[in-house]
């Protein structure tokens, strides 16, 4: 977010839910209590639509007006057994009156749909929290599948939790039987149920979810009638039982928003309107060619829905194709795009030296996941960064651009096209799964906020030679940026040659002179070493000595940390990177201000070796690669630890 908070009361971003208020209603009438934020996590089967309902919620979350941040948490298996531990689905949602940064450390409820979701889930719930339990699927099977010997209902395991067991398949079927619908296609609905009764706990919006189960089953209105007759029926439930006797109020976060249209996005739809947006601005069709990966692909499947703003999107066979398919646009003149992940990078470092070589601008669009290999294909992690710095034969340097949230992908999308565009240059968009699937409230920009990326192509002869003959060099660069002329192919008179083998500097003809080689590579390096990248910004109030440095999805939490050890009255600064490859020019100086950098990262500490190595700084390094976001009281653990060492 951009906003700014405006109270110390607000500048928390914890775990722990607070009661602000209480509204006492007449008698007969339920207690409503007034919070400052809460965080939610719906857990399930991967088939029990866990994503769908915390999407359903967010959203409404999103039209009352509060800030948020969502972690959805897939299986990495396409269709896991039902019932076990590795086919837990989860959404995590965190909304709040005020300015926040993370979906949260840890859940103040938890919706479990069965005993694998709830055993997946339990060790992250703490104390006096509400667990939802759906007691239908509690059978002995179910339980054993799972480990559990005894039902955790009935054992006494769960007491240190407010524990609400609700029949929600029983309920869900009870209420759709006007409907004529079989048992298994009513309890389909369940999700809705529990959706309703979250909706009635935390009294969001329900027209919005109404209108949407409508049109989604619009082709089987028995169907749409179904689940919308499911959603109130557990809002009405709510209402009713006598289980909840209070339900609770969070006031829209008014003072976080500079005014604005506001949407609620997610990191892969931002960066692909900001690459339309991008496209617009610099006046060139948009061409994406790209392979689906794991979690790269919503990418493809938004742009191919935008051919009226003139996007192409090509599906290719395989990651290679997608690449030289995208490089070929880019020869032709369009903005091109190819969209990855980890594996598919390494397929396409070939590829990538030839846009080195042929200085043609593409955005290599990594959405970093854990590997090596396959790895943990739904899970997060940052651990590309080297690869997409070096990961290439030769020497062959390309700008690196990494966003910091959600919704900050539109922006380094815009931003990873000015530079390939005004440089001739490919460029890596480093995002990740924690950014690509978290969501969060984007202020939708004016058009004329955006930057104006339009080039021009050359047209005719740009060089005269000594007797006089004007003829076209593409290789006779700019003098402030370096780059080459961008000549589309079929323009009379521009004819030139193209390939992977070296060139001599101007004329563009194959060269193997030793001289001109070294000339090339030098020059090529020079000019992303010169890319124009805005001062780095550091947040210092205090005097700090210790400065934490992040970079990519790492900045939610490391701002949660370090607005928490300021409430506590520890001095720390903060500053995060968005252009890794060229540095902002200032960084040397401002390490050398500080007695302790802490770098935190989602892999063992590839920019912590990057700062080491240029700037002759002992970085201190805190890593984390288990798949999931730092959470910010460990990391406020973690930087106390290194304030005081």
């Amino acid at each position: 977010m951009t906003s700014q908070v405006s109270s110390p009361a607000e500048q928390t971003d914890g775990a722990d839910e607070a009661v602000v208020g209480e509204q006492r209603r007449p008698a007969g009438e339920k207690e409503v209590r007034r919070l400052d934020r809460v965080i939610i996590r719906f857990a399930g089967d991967s088939g029990d639509g866990m994503q769908l309902t915390g999407d359903r919620f967010t959203s409404e979350t999103a039209t009352f007006g509060n800030d948020l941040s969502t972690l959805p948490n897939f299986p990495a298996e396409i269709r896991a057994p039902a019932g076990t531990l590795p086919g837990v689905s989860s959404f995590q949602l965190h909304f709040a009156d005020h300015d926040i940064l993370t979906p949260g450390d840890a859940p103040n409820v938890l919706v479990a749909m069965n005993p694998a979701a709830l055993k997946a889930n339990l060790a992250d719930v703490p104390r006096g929290a509400e667990i939802i339990v759906n007691t239908d699927e509690f059978a002995k099977r179910a339980m054993a599948k799972v480990g559990y010997d005894t039902s955790p209902l009935e054992d006494g395991s769960l007491s240190a939790y407010n524990v609400h067991p609700v029949p929600l398949t029983t309920l869900t079927i009870e209420a759709l039987k006007e409907f004529g619908l079989s048992r298994k296609e009513a309890e389909r609905s369940k999700n809705m149920f529990a959706l309703g009764l979250l909706s009635w706990m935390y009294h969001r919006p329900t027209e919005g979810t109404e209108k949407f189960l409508r049109t989604k089953f619009a082709k089987k209105p028995e169907i749409a009638e179904a689940n919308v007759a499911a959603f109130r029926a557990g809002w009405n439930f709510g209402e009713t039982t006598e289980d909840f006797a209070v339900s609770y109020e969070v006031a829209p976060a008014t003072k976080a928003f500079p005014a604005g249209t506001y949407r609620n996005i997610s990191g892969n739809l931002a960066l692909s309107y900001g690459l339309i947006a991008a496209a617009q601005q610099a006046d060139l069709p948009l061409y994406l060619g790209s392979y689906p990966i794991t979690p790269a692909s919503d990418i493809l499947h938004e742009l191919s829905r935008h051919k009226n703003f003139g996007v192409r999107t090509f599906q290719a066979e395989d990651e290679i194709a997608g690449i030289g398919a995208a490089l070929g646009a880019a020869f032709g003149g369009s903005l091109a795009v190819t969209t990855t992940s980890g594996p598919g990078v390494a397929l396409k470092s070939e590829a990538i030296g030839l846009a080195v070589s042929l200085e043609l601008p593409l955005l290599i669009v990594d959405i970093q996941r854990g590997g090596p290999s396959t790895g943990l294909p739904t899970k997060t992690e940052q651990a590309d960064l080297l690869q997409a710095m070096y990961g290439r034969n030769g020497e062959a340097p390309v700008p690196v651009v990494a966003p910091r949230t959600p919704a900050d992908c539109f922006e380094a999308a815009m931003e990873a096209a000015r530079i390939a565009l005004a440089y001739r240059t490919p460029v890596f968009l480093l995002s990740d799964g924690y950014l690509a699937n978290g969501s969060e409230p984007w202020r939708v920009p004016e058009t004329d906020e955006l930057p104006d990326l339009r080039v021009q192509f050359t047209t005719g002869p740009n060089h005269t030679l000594a007797d006089g003959t004007e003829v076209f060099w593409p290789y006779k660069r700019d003098p402030e940026t370096l780059a080459r002329p961008w000549a589309v192919p079929g323009t009379p008179g521009l004819e030139h040659r193209i390939g992977g083998i070296e060139k001599q500097d101007g004329t563009g003809n194959i060269s193997y002179d030793p001289a001109n080689h070294d000339f090339m590579v030098r020059i090529r390096q020079a000019k992303i070493d010169g890319v124009e990248v805005p001062d780095l910004d550091v947040d210092d109030p205090d005097g700090a000595r210790t400065l934490v440095l992040g970079w990519g999805s790492t900045y939610g939490p490391i701002t949660a940390a370090v607005r928490r050890l300021r409430a506590q009255g520890e001095p720390i600064a903060q500053a995060h990177l968005r252009h890794i490859n060229p540095f902002p020019k200032n960084l040397g100086e401002i390490l050398a201000r500080y007695d302790k950098v802490v770098v935190p990262e989602m892999n063992l500490g590839q920019l912590a070796t990057l700062i080491r190595a240029k700037y002759l700084v002992d970085a201190h390094s805190y890593n984390q690669v288990n798949g999931m976001p730092f959470k910010a009281e460990q990391l406020a653990t973690a930087l106390k630890e290194a304030i005081h060492a």
